[in-house]
C-alpha cells in the first residue's frame, strides 16, 4: 500500500456505524504502518470534538481540522496553527459580522464552544434560509466583508472568511504533508463537505446517507474522481475506498 492522505467528516461520515467503525480503524492502523497521514475535518470545535472522542472508539488523527475548516490542530491539546490562522485575517472582521447579523431575528446563536475568532454559527430553519441567506449575503459585501456562507443539513449556518473552510484547509494540510491530490481521499455526507469535493483531483467519497444539499452538488458536477456509495457512514467509507483500489 502506498501511502496516502485520508480525510474524513465525522457526524454521520465516520460516526454512525459501529461494526463498520471498528473495521474501518482497523484499515487506518495499518494505512498508518505504511506512511499514510489520517486527517478529520469537523464542523465541530475542539471541545465539541474531544466530547465525541470520549464517547466513540475513533482513531487519533495525525492532524484535526476543526470548527469547518477555520482551526488546524497538529497537536490536540495545543492552539491552531498559526500560520493558518494568518491567512484567515483578509476581509474579516468578527465584530462588524456580529453587529450585522443581529439584525435578523431568524438567526439563533449556537453554543459559545462553537463561536471562535473566526467562525460565526447560528441555527437557521429551512423555510427561513430562502429569504435570510441572499439578504445576509447582500448587507456583508455592502460592507466590503469578506464572507462565506456555508448552510448544512438545514439548520446550521457558519460565517466564515472568504478564505476558510474544508477544502481550502485541507489544501493548506496536503501542501504541508508533502501529499499529491491523487493520494488524497476525502469524505463527507453534507453541505459543509462540498469544498473537501472541489478542491482538485482528490478520490471523493460521498456516503449513503448523505444530505440532499450534498446529492444535488454532485449530482451537478458529475466527476469521476467522485463516488456515492449505496452504504451508510463507516460502512460507505469502506465500499468508495474499494472502489478506488485503496481497500
Amino acid at each position: 500500500m502506498l501511502p496516502f492522505l485520508f480525510v474524513t467528516d465525522l457526524d454521520h461520515t465516520l460516526v454512525g456505524d459501529d461494526f463498520a467503525h471498528d473495521e474501518l480503524n482497523e484499515w487506518l492502523l495499518e494505512a498508518r504502518s505504511q506512511g499514510s497521514k489520517i486527517v478529520y475535518s469537523t464542523g465541530r470545535s475542539l471541545t465539541l470534538y474531544q466530547e465525541l472522542a470520549a464517547e466513540v472508539p475513533l482513531f487519533t488523527p495525525d492532524l484535526l481540522i476543526a470548527a469547518v475548516g477555520t482551526a488546524i490542530y497538529r497537536d490536540l491539546q495545543g492552539e491552531p496553527d498559526p500560520a493558518w490562522s494568518e491567512k484567515l485575517q483578509t476581509g474579516w472582521d468578527l465584530e462588524q459580522v456580529k453587529a450585522i447579523t443581529a439584525h435578523f431575528a431568524d438567526l439563533v446563536l449556537q453554543p459559545e464552544t462553537e463561536q471562535s475568532e473566526f467562525k460565526v454559527s447560528f441555527f437557521l430553519t429551512e423555510e427561513a434560509a430562502m429569504e435570510v441567506l441572499p439578504q445576509l449575503d447582500r448587507l456583508l459585501t455592502q460592507q466590503g466583508l469578506e464572507v462565506q456562507l456555508i448552510y448544512s443539513s438545514g439548520r446550521d449556518l457558519d460565517l466564515l472568511p472568504r478564505h476558510a473552510n474544508k477544502g481550502s484547509a485541507l489544501t493548506f494540510v496536503r501542501q504541508t504533508l508533502g501529499f499529491a491530490p491523487e493520494a488524497t481521499i476525502v469524505c463527507g455526507d453534507s453541505g459543509n463537505d462540498i469544498a473537501l469535493f472541489s478542491v482538485g483531483e482528490e478520490r471523493g467519497i460521498i456516503v449513503g446517507n448523505a444530505q440532499p444539499e450534498l446529492l444535488s452538488w454532485y449530482r451537478d458536477h458529475r466527476n469521476p474522481n467522485h463516488y456515492l456509495a449505496k452504504s451508510y457512514c463507516a460502512a460507505g467509507i469502506l465500499e468508495g475506498l474499494q472502489y478506488f483500489g485503496f481497500k
